[in-house]
């Protein structure tokens, strides 16, 4: 049986007042509880603007604190006023199903429990990638690891294709707490991917802008000087591709083959 209260997380998008979409702005402002959890005060504060009853998430994190904690805490606040029959609307920077557990995570736990929730998507660091640095993922493919995944686990990277890895600002930050890691965590992603790239290989350190005034920053340096490059939590590294792939002779023969028989 359904229950009086509602759910919907949103995406206010990257930069601030210019990526939102209509619907996501009409479910912030219908709402009778919004949780903003933004990049910036400014961002938060546009939000407060269109809801009287606007409550930050922020707060919630901390350096030394697990996220995981952090994400536990954003989704019994939520559930709290779901509970008490209101309808709530969560607001997240970006696009609130990408690199964000607490919007999936709440709105299983609503649907669980018999509520009406669901997702709204926003404009993310991705969509912002790829118009800035004017790459199309369709051209060579393309790959995207968490860094920290990418260098735990077996991940195997094409040369071929674009590669994106997010959050190498905390690449290496198995507990989960820290805001930042440092230049020996970034030497052992550089070493593991110069085992697949020549060090010489250009790399681009992309951060989205965020306010209507500001520039994306988009460095392109050599992979050998990654190590020691300022990083923040919101830099992503993009590697593009480094030669063309091969032609797969015995598949193309066969389209070939394919085509002469439609002509016939």
């Amino acid at each position: 049986m359904k229950q009086s209260g509602s759910l919907v997380c949103v995406g206010t998008g990257m930069t601030l007042g210019a990526h939102i979409s209509p619907v996501c702005r009409s479910h912030i402002e219908a709402a009778d509880v919004v949780f903003v959890s933004v990049s910036d005060a400014l961002t938060e504060q546009w939000v407060s603007g269109m809801n009287k009853d606007v409550r930050s998430l922020q707060d919630l994190y901390a350096e030394g604190k697990s996220r995981h904690q952090t994400y536990r805490e954003m989704i019994d606040l939520m559930m709290q006023e779901v509970r008490r029959g209101h309808r709530v609307c969560g607001a997240f920077y970006g696009h609130p199903g990408v690199f964000a557990y607490a919007p999936h995570r709440v709105i299983e736990v609503a649907r669980d429990e018999g509520y009406q929730a669901h997702m709204e998507p926003g404009i993310s660091a991705e969509d912002c990638l790829y118009a800035d640095l004017g790459l199309d993922p369709g051209r060579t493919g393309c790959i995207h690891y968490e860094a920290s995944q990418y260098l735990l686990y077996d991940r195997m990277i094409d040369p071929t294709a674009l590669v994106v890895l997010w959050q190498i600002g905390v690449v290496g930050d198995r507990s989960v707490s820290q805001l930042v890691t440092g230049m020996n965590q970034r030497a052992l992603l550089a070493e593991q991917l110069m085992s697949v790239y020549p060090s010489e290989h250009e790399i681009i350190l992309y951060e989205c802008a965020t306010l209507p005034i500001s520039r994306p920053r988009m460095d392109r340096i050599a992979l050998e000087r990654f190590s020691e490059s300022e990083i923040s939590a919101e830099t992503t590294m993009v590697i593009p591709a480094l030669h063309s792939p091969q032609l797969n002779q015995k598949v193309a023969d066969k389209f070939a083959e394919l085509a002469e028989l439609h002509t016939e």
